[in-house]
């Protein structure tokens, strides 16, 4: 089953966290994520809220997993260290939900 990779960011290090950036998304492109929300407007609606949201699909729940414990993402995960405060999660994405294609 597909999965959705999502990051609840608020960035305290703005220059230190560009360099996450720049080395992150071609680690979970390389990985076969595609990004469905990378920053964006955001409406608090309930509950605590970061500043900044990503969300990327990827094939299966391992792959995500791969991904983040890859050499290059966790390169990329050093300049986060320190530069923000975040959460990130894997879901996967529930089988009647699949098939009716998100």
């Amino acid at each position: 089953m597909p999965a959705l990779w999502i990051a609840h960011v608020t960035v305290t290090d703005d220059e230190a966290y560009k360099k996450y950036a720049e080395l992150a998304g071609p680690a979970i492109t390389k990985h076969g994520g595609h990004f469905l929300a990378r920053g964006g407007r955001l409406v608090k609606l309930e509950g605590n809220a970061r500043p900044r949201n990503v969300v990327a699909q990827f094939s299966t729940l391992d792959a995500g997993e791969v991904c983040y414990n890859s050499p290059e993402y966790q390169a990329a995960l050093n300049h986060a260290r320190g530069a923000s405060e975040r959460e990130l999660l894997l879901v996967e994405i529930s089988e009647d939900l699949h098939r009716n294609e998100l």
